[in-house]
Order: structure tokens, then C-alpha cells, then sequence
């Protein structure tokens, strides 16, 4: 689950004493009876998929209000439970709002939303949460985070983080009921990812690692914030950081290479241990790709354990990076530990953050 908790939570108080729950599942009434928090008064620019609602005119509907960010990989895996409680119950009475509040700088552009909503098939209203009103009104604390609000705009069930997809679909069903006690329901979801089943075991992972200097922790021994310098590797690592080789400028959320054409020298390395590694990332300028190969260990990713972003072919694995998103980069069959390093082969390509998976079904 991601968290952020640098936007000040004024909103419902009554939420203020279990936002720090930190990966616990925060429903079971916590929020039971609180009224919704209105949606500010938006104009077309800041929606999708819809005109500008408000929790107003949405009374005598259910409403389900999802925190969410496009990069956030904890928020991705829920989308197809989302999705497909839009197509399952919109009809009958379930308004789903994507309430998108940003978590890198690019993500405020409402064309890369806009195609992120298309990618995602999500067909729902998406609001886009800029500056953070929605959030903080909410109190929120976490992507993803769910809010259930019932026909009387009262707040009936929260969860946070990923997980609970049949208790959640569970209550979307009886507020339904209560509608309509003769309301002809599907069996609930079963799970879309084996991850997702109860025999699924997660071992322990690498946290997530940010590249931008306000919250990075570097390997190297000296770092200049907003300065083009030439790093050296010092060769020994240690998980849970960052190492830079060669031409990179760190800017507060992402470090950018700066060198030209493919150099041994450089690229960018983490340790980690999980079976599943994501970035994001994006390239500049806005239009250009920047292809990046991707190593394990030295060597390039096998076509078995690459992740769904990667090409591989005899001349190793790489990725084109072109859009600010999320790039699946690794996707093993087993948990394990290694290093990953990125080279880019010429200037432009920002990283922003790396996420990480670790369970596997035994």
C-alpha cells in the first residue's frame, strides 16, 4: 500500500484516529455515519468519463469512492475487481468515482490520466484530484484507499490498501438489497489474481525505492541535488538504496540521465529481493522514447521472468520508455534476491520510483 502524508488531513476528523493504521484493513464501520465529503466544484477539465458530479445529486445511489494513482501498483492490481463491479452493478444502482490525486508531477497532466483511463478500461466517472482537495477532506492517508456510501450519503464501509475484494463486493450487494430486495445478484468475484487466494504466500520484500532526492536513500557517497554530476559506483550494495553510475541529475522526484548513447558506466542499480519488480518512469523531451536495457546480475532478463513491459530477444532485454507510467520490468516464477540496473542508451529518461512484489502461490 503507498502512503503520503505530506498534505495536511483537516478533512473528517473522525478519520484522523485511523489513517496511521498503516496496511491494516480499515473498515468494519470505522467510518460509519459519516457523511461523504462533497466534491469540490470542478469544472469539465478535471473530469473524465462523465460530466462534474456532486455527492448531491448522487443521493438515493451507492457510491463507491476509489483513491487511486495511475503509477501505483498497489492500486492497478485492484482495477479489475473495479472494473468489473462498474459492469456488474452500475445498472443498479452503483455509481463508482475514481477520485485520481497524483503522486509524481506528470501525473496532474489530464491527457496522461485520460490514457491511463482508456489502458485500464475503466469506463467510470474519474475526477482529477490536483491539488489534493478531495484527499484531504477525506483525511486520506493511502492509494488505494475504498469509501462505500450509502443512498443517504453516509459513509458505511472503508478499506485501504489492496485485498477484501469479496467483503467489499459483499457490501456493494446488500446496499443494493436494501434498494431492491429483488435484485437478481451474480455470485460474487472470484479471485483474478492467484495472489489474491488465501494460499497465496508473500515473502519478504524490498520496500519501495524512490529516485528523486526529497525521498531517495542514495548508495553513494556524495549526492548533488539539482546538479548534473558524474557518479561513481562504489561497487558493494546494500538493499533498500539507490546506486548511480555516470551522467545523472537528481531533481527532487526523480533521477535523470544525462549521458549520450549506451555506456557501460551508465545506469542506475538496486538490490532486491521479490519475484516482481516495477518503475516508473518517463522520458523527456515530451514525444521522444529512450530505450533502456535491463540487466540481472550482469546479465539481460531470460523471456520467462521479464515483465510484460520488456522485450527480449538474442540481443539481450530492454524497454522503450516513452510516457510518464508505470513499466513492469521483471516478473520471475520464483522469489529471490539479486541486483537490477537500467542503462539508458542516450539522455532524457527520468526514474522516479521502483515497487516491488513477493507473493507466490505454493
Amino acid at each position: 500500500m503507498n502512503t503520503y502524508s505530506g498534505k495536511a488531513a483537516a478533512g473528517l476528523l473522525v478519520l484522523a484516529s485511523v489513517i496511521g493504521c498503516k496496511g491494516s484493513d480499515m473498515n468494519h464501520g470505522s467510518t460509519a455515519g459519516v457523511n461523504a465529503p462533497e466534491f469540490p466544484a470542478y469544472g469539465h477539465e478535471r473530469w473524465i468519463n462523465s460530466e462534474p458530479l456532486t455527492m448531491e445529486e448522487l443521493r438515493g445511489k451507492i457510491v463507491l469512492v476509489d483513491f487511486w494513482e495511475y503509477t501505483c501498483v498497489n492500486c492497478i492490481r485492484t482495477l479489475p475487481y473495479i472494473t468489473e463491479w462498474h459492469r456488474r452493478y452500475a445498472d443498479q444502482g452503483l455509481v463508482i468515482v475514481g477520485v485520481h490525486t497524483p503522486e509524481f508531477e506528470f501525473g496532474k497532466d489530464r491527457a496522461n490520466v485520460a490514457r491511463a483511463v482508456r489502458e485500464f478500461g475503466i469506463e467510470y466517472p474519474v475526477v482529477l484530484d490536483n491539488d489534493y482537495e478531495i484527499w484531504t477532506a477525506y483525511a486520506n492517508r493511502y492509494w488505494p484507499r475504498k469509501y462505500i456510501v450509502n443512498p443517504d450519503g453516509k459513509i458505511v464501509y472503508d478499506h485501504a490498501g489492496e485485498g477484501a475484494y469479496a467483503e467489499t463486493e459483499e457490501v456493494i450487494q446488500s446496499l443494493i438489497r436494501e434498494l431492491d430486495p429483488d435484485a437478481d445478484l451474480p455470485a460474487v468475484m472470484e479471485p483474478v489474481r492467484a495472489e489474491d487466494t488465501t494460499g497465496a504466500v508473500c515473502y519478504p520484500r524490498t520496500p519501495e525505492l524512490y529516485c528523486g532526492y526529497l525521498r531517495a536513500k542514495y548508495g553513494n557517497a556524495e549526492v548533488y541535488p539539482e546538479e548534473t554530476r558524474n557518479y561513481t559506483d562504489p561497487a558493494t550494495h546494500d538493499e533498500g538504496r539507490v546506486y548511480l553510475s555516470g551522467l545523472w541529475r537528481l531533481g527532487k522526484e526523480r533521477s535523470t540521465y544525462e549521458g549520450e548513447g549506451l555506456d557501460e558506466n551508465g545506469y542506475l542499480l538496486i538490490p532486491y529481493s521479490a519475484n516482481e519488480v516495477n518503475a516508473v518512469m518517463d522520458a523527456a523531451p515530451e514525444g521522444e522514447t529512450v530505450r533502456v536495457h535491463v540487466y540481472r546480475d550482469g546479465g539481460p532478463l531470460t523471456a520467462e521472468d521479464a515483465g510484460a513491459d520488456v522485450s527480449v530477444d538474442a540481443d539481450g532485454s530492454w524497454i522503450d520508455v516513452s510516457v510518464g507510467k508505470m513499466y513492469r520490468i521483471l516478473n520471475a516464477a520464483e522469489y529471490g534476491s539479486g541486483e537490477l540496473s537500467l542503462r539508458p542508451t542516450g539522455p532524457g529518461l527520468s526514474i522516479y520510483a521502483f515497487t516491488f512484489g513477493s507473493c507466490a502461490v505454493k
